[in-house]
């Protein structure tokens, strides 16, 4: 694959990932495509074996076994997040005032509000339904079509609005479907909406529902220098995680882990402090025990955007820590360990990096700013695995529309490529 391929691959995916569910769905499917199977208690696994996945809700996991035994070649990890920053429909949403239907919402995450206006929204998730033999079952929904938008008020009406413009969640965001004369009611448009796809629903009992942009995902600029897309931050790096296990040659241990709920603190089920993944790694080697000897021959490389330096506003970082885009991943450091890279791992990626032609970028955080986290200090904690915090730079984190550069998932691309292909030891330790 090269990288025209590989970007197309990544726009497609992004159109796909509409809700965290959907980008499960949409890795799921290249994952089977490429022999990977439904993991079980019951698999049996060892070297040479056809890889396997496992999805509860919104992540994943994949695992494609090595050459030699899991203990002696420890095992190659790497995370990212399905989720990303957006409104989510509240429980009882219908809201109908002056002849105007509108839902309400709740802010999911660390959203930028001011983006959301004047956007052609739809609306993805999943909903749960009471089935026609009374069980409950569950069904993805993605309207594709823009259903809704949260239009602005007009400047004649607030003309200190590009002065000091602040966003009311609860008062000012909830996006507008129609004008209605009060019959609507949304469990009941889920249901027939689902019956239309074929689904026998006697109720819709409940959902997790988002609004997204339709504008579709695109490489951009004069030359094609930028990928602009919702939900970059960290669906890039859940496409570019994937693509890199789905091209390694066997020879090592690999493992790809996408979790929910990073967005709101990873203390879930399916988040990166909840049980999944060290549920599934006692799985595989059936002796409990074992797990802290396999995580001392083993690393996670945490993937997470990072924020590129703006060229319009250059004071936000350190003048020495500024990434560029389309200047090659980076490798993100904070000593009170809000990003969990150490020397040991940062150097190993740096001569991954150089081995693949690649050139590598440092972030840190201005002394007098607060830092941001990842899955890899939780990921760390956990499980007692080394961690490394790396990203490929992007401008508008958190926005509806965010951008990076596209050369630069390619180029994360190729060093996870050789991290899950390396021969030698991942460390070898002082004499």
């Amino acid at each position: 694959m090269d990288k025209q391929l590989f970007n197309q691959g990544l726009l497609e995916f992004l159109s796909q990932s509409t809700s965290s569910f959907h980008a499960v769905k949409a890795m799921s499917r290249r994952l089977s495509d490429a022999g990977f199977t439904p993991f079980t208690t019951g698999s049996d696994l060892g070297p040479g074996s056809a890889g396997v996945f496992y999805e509860q809700a919104g992540t994943l996991i994949a695992l494609l076994p090595g050459s030699e035994p899991l203990l002696d070649s420890g095992l190659r990890m790497v995370g990212a997040h399905t989720d990303s920053p957006c409104l989510m429909v509240k429980p009882q949403p219908e809201k109908f005032d002056l002849g105007y239907l509108q839902l309400g919402i709740e802010v999911y995450g660390g959203a930028l509000l001011n983006p959301w206006f004047d956007r052609d929204l739809s609306l993805a998730g999943r909903v749960s339904y009471q089935n026609a033999t009374g069980s409950v079952a569950t069904a993805l929904v993605d309207f594709r079509d823009p259903i809704a938008v949260i239009p602005s008020l007009a400047i004649h009406l607030d003309r200190e609005a590009n002065k000091n413009r602040s966003v009311n969640a609860q008062t000012q965001m909830a996006p507008l479907l129609s004008l209605d004369t009060g019959e609507f009611n949304l469990r009941d448009f889920l249901r027939e909406h689902l019956r239309e796809q074929g689904i026998e629903v006697s109720e819709v009992l409940d959902y997790e529902l988002c609004f997204y942009d339709t504008q579709a995902p695109a490489q951009i600029g004069l030359h094609g220098e930028f990928i602009a897309s919702a939900r970059l931050d960290n669906l890039l790096s859940c496409y570019t995680g994937l693509q890199a296990l789905l091209a390694a040659d066997g020879s090592q241990w690999s493992l790809l882990i996408c979790n929910d709920h990073e967005e709101v603190g990873s203390r879930s089920a399916t988040g990166a402090q909840g049980p999944m993944l060290q549920q599934f790694l006692q799985a595989v080697l059936k002796d409990h025990a074992a797990l802290p000897l396999l995580m001392q021959r083993s690393m996670m490389i945490s993937a997470d955007n990072a924020h590129a330096v703006h060229p319009s506003y250059p004071d936000k970082h350190d003048e020495r820590h500024g990434p560029m885009i389309n200047g090659g991943p980076v490798i993100k450091v904070n000593v009170s360990q809000r990003y969990a890279t150490s020397s040991d791992g940062a150097a190993l990626f740096r001569l991954l990096a150089r081995q693949e032609g690649v050139d590598v970028q440092s972030f840190a955080m201005r002394a007098d700013m607060a830092c941001g986290s990842t899955i890899g200090p939780i990921t760390a904690v956990e499980l007692g695995v080394t961690t490394l915090d790396i990203g490929v730079p992007t401008f508008a984190m958190h926005s509806i529309r965010e951008l990076a550069g596209s050369d630069d998932a390619w180029a994360l691309h190729r060093v996870l490529g050789a991290y899950f292909r390396q021969a030698a030891p991942l460390f070898v330790k002082s004499q």
